[in-house]
């Protein structure tokens, strides 16, 4: 696609940023919906990164999404920044306006539209209110998803973490103010309460390519029960594919991040896009 003069701009902020798929994934939805504009990867050191999103702010950029390692800083970084990712405690998606940044978080409404999604490709139902819930890792991803699943209504949400101290920090800081409750529990334990569990997810990054195996035993795990890994390299991870195996239904981590990426799109470019199987090859492609 040529550009003209009036293109739209955003992109990625990270260090590094080569590994980013976002690049790819705005590509094709700008590509296919004909939109006169680009989606660029940003490789900005820490130390620059203030300077650099303040010099696309005055540079025409609608916008941009940041990942590692500048979520935190991005947060201390916008004049305005919603309450959704104040309690997360990062920002990944910025939008400029009128010469002010306004922050925001998009992983938690992608993990539930991912699950959503999930569900109706799956033929499943997934009342979240009465889940529940075994959530593995207490690092930033698992923020984001405890934060959605207690929006989404879940009031029964275990938290196991291989360092206890880590996960009691998390569940006091996300119990505050919420409905129903965080109970931890230690990592030695975490095949046991996999018993009655209606939905399991994994927010670490046992499992994934170039890491150490999740060991965890799922004989105690309810076939009823969803599984689900915000992994994503690979597409079905061991958890996953033992999880199938054993006829539970499973929710794959790509559309997460799939999904995660609509509400920037749209702000930035000005048509809401859609996530298709299309879609998910040519990401998957790369």
């Amino acid at each position: 696609m040529i550009l003209s003069g009036k293109a739209r701009l955003a992109g990625v902020i990270g260090w590094p940023v080569s590994h980013s798929k976002s690049p790819r994934l705005h590509g094709y939805w700008l590509e296919n919906m004909g939109i006169d504009g680009t989606y660029l990867p940003l490789a900005i050191e820490p130390e620059n990164f203030e300077a650099a999103v303040r010099g696309l702010m005055h540079s025409g950029f609608g916008g941009v999404n940041v990942t590692v390692p500048h979520k935190e800083a991005a947060l201390a970084f916008c004049d305005e920044v919603d309450p959704l990712a104040k309690r997360i405690g990062a920002v990944n998606t910025i939008v400029f306006k009128n010469g002010r940044s306004y922050g925001s978080n998009t992983d938690a409404f992608g993990f539930i539209e991912n699950l959503k999604q999930g569900a109706e490709k799956l033929d499943f139902s997934l009342g979240f209110s009465g889940l529940k819930t075994v959530v593995l890792g207490a690092g930033g991803a698992s923020r984001g998803v405890i934060v959605a699943l207690q929006d989404a209504g879940v009031q029964n949400i275990i938290l196991v973490n291989r360092t206890r101290e880590r996960a009691e920090v998390l569940a006091a800081d996300l119990s505050s103010g919420a409905d129903g409750m965080i109970t931890v529990a230690d990592w030695d334990d975490r095949n046991n309460v996999l018993n009655g569990c209606d939905l399991l997810v994994n927010t670490t990054s046992l499992g994934m390519a170039g890491q150490p195996p999740l060991e965890l035993s799922l004989d105690k795990l309810p076939k009823s029960c969803v599984v689900t890994d915000i992994v994503y390299a690979p597409l079905v991870t061991p958890l996953l594919a033992l999880a199938k195996e054993r006829g539970n239904k499973i929710v794959d981590g790509l559309g997460m991040l799939l999904h995660q990426a609509r509400p920037g799109f749209e702000a930035w470019f000005g048509e809401k896009p859609e996530v298709t199987e299309d879609l998910r090859k040519f990401v998957l492609e790369s």
